[in-house]
């Protein structure tokens, strides 16, 4: 018996029981399925969230106030002993290893121009923004220099506010009112896009110390650091934590490297992984009971035509290898279908939610077809083994 015939006695085995093979091979559908589309969602939101976060590159660092020791954001439990200040932007400037600081301090703000006003976020920052934040300028110019203590009532907006506010007519020169308070219009930045959900294009740029004022606060919310090369963000991060403390006394901030931000959501994903496998386990395990149970109701019912073949000269080796491909046929059908399933419903929730981001990994697949075959040899082996050593006299006597 060689192995065209093997395959194609398992699948005519397979067809002369159309409902039993399709109940069982459901099973391992729906585990496969189940497999696919959650790890596309959740390695869709993987990339997503790294893309997010390196597109502002991966040298970049962030000092927020508040200690955070486990999760959850900077602060959240209550006030700091010692504010993030200007003075302190100033000083982590001066470190070895760091190019460029942007003190942050931000707010929502009514902008207005005429008889049009939005409300959007607006970012009290400095000249160096669009070298740290990787963000370019697509008309005029951003804020000059100068220290950031003073500032003039200058503003650069997004293009997305641009838009809404000017139209099509060129907004350098105008006077839009920020809070209240009339800004003279620099410049407009190029698209950003958004991140994680904030339209970064519809937002105002103004001096950091005006921002202060205007938000009625003598702090910031967050200082970036751009550190001259990913390999230095160790090593400079221990040392602005040396600098902080003795500034401050204590570490009452949260330093946070891009790869530490990854990391965390790596943590969750994983966690969410764990969850799928489990949900994919019980669904595989269900199919494995129903690929078992089906052969060996097969082995009952072919109990004489085992025999049959062996009287003939099947060696126990090729019956052994009937069975075996049987279930292998089966579980890789399962498996096959489940794969189409899972990745069209993917494809499917991403075209009704374009916002939510899918990703199939080729290898993932691969995984997934590998995982039925499995099953499914591990299932068939018990009775396969059976088939293979029943004696072929009592057999044929049992018909």
């Amino acid at each position: 018996m060689i192995l065209e015939d093997v395959i194609r006695q398992s699948l005519l085995a397979i067809r002369g029981h159309r409902l039993r093979s399709a109940l069982t091979m459901l099973g391992i559908a729906i585990g496969i399925t189940s497999v696919i589309l959650l790890t596309s969602i959740g390695e869709g939101a993987r990339v997503y969230i790294a893309a997010e976060f390196t597109q502002f590159g991966t040298n970049l660092v962030a000092v927020n106030p508040g200690k955070t020791e486990t999760a959850g954001f900077p602060g959240a439990m209550g006030g700091t002993v010692h504010r993030l200040t200007l003075g302190d932007a100033q000083a982590l400037q001066r470190l070895r290893g760091v190019e460029k600081t942007v003190p942050v301090a931000m707010g929502t703000a009514p902008v207005k121009y005429g008889q049009k006003e939005r409300d959007v976020f607006v970012y009290g920052v400095t000249s160096d923004v669009p070298e740290v934040w990787r963000m370019g300028v697509r008309v005029g110019r951003f804020l000059p220099a100068g220290d950031p203590h003073y500032g003039s009532p200058l503003a650069v907006l997004g293009p997305k506010l641009k838009r809404e506010l000017f139209g099509s007519e060129n907004a350098l020169g105008e006077y839009a009112r920020v809070g209240g308070q009339r800004f003279l219009v620099i410049g407009v930045m190029q698209s950003k896009g958004q991140f994680l959900g904030f339209d970064i294009d519809d937002s105002a740029y103004i001096p950091v110390a005006l921002a202060e004022r205007l938000f009625n606060r003598d702090e910031l919310q967050e200082i970036d650091v751009l550190v001259g090369n990913a390999s230095l963000v160790d090593s400079v991060v221990t040392r602005m934590k040396r600098l902080l403390i003795a500034r401050h006394g204590e570490e009452d901030f949260t330093i946070t490297t891009q790869t530490s931000m990854l990391e965390t959501f790596d943590r969750v994903l994983r966690i969410v992984s764990l969850a799928v496998g489990g949900i994919a386990a019980i669904s595989l395990l269900v199919g494995a009971i129903g690929i078992l149970t089906m052969m060996w109701i097969s082995v009952n019912e072919r109990t004489a035509e085992i025999g049959l073949a062996k009287a003939l000269g099947a060696m126990p080796r090729q019956i052994l290898w009937l069975y075996l491909s049987e279930a292998a046929a089966i579980s890789c059908v399962g498996g096959g279908l489940g794969l189409a399933v899972g990745f069209g419903l993917a494809q499917l929730l991403h075209a009704v939610i374009p916002a939510l981001p899918v990703h199939t990994p080729l290898l993932y697949a691969l995984l997934a077809l590998l995982v039925s075959l499995v099953v499914g040899l591990v299932s068939g082996i018990l009775p396969a083994r059976r088939a293979a050593g029943l004696d072929p006299v009592r057999a044929l006597a049992a018909e």
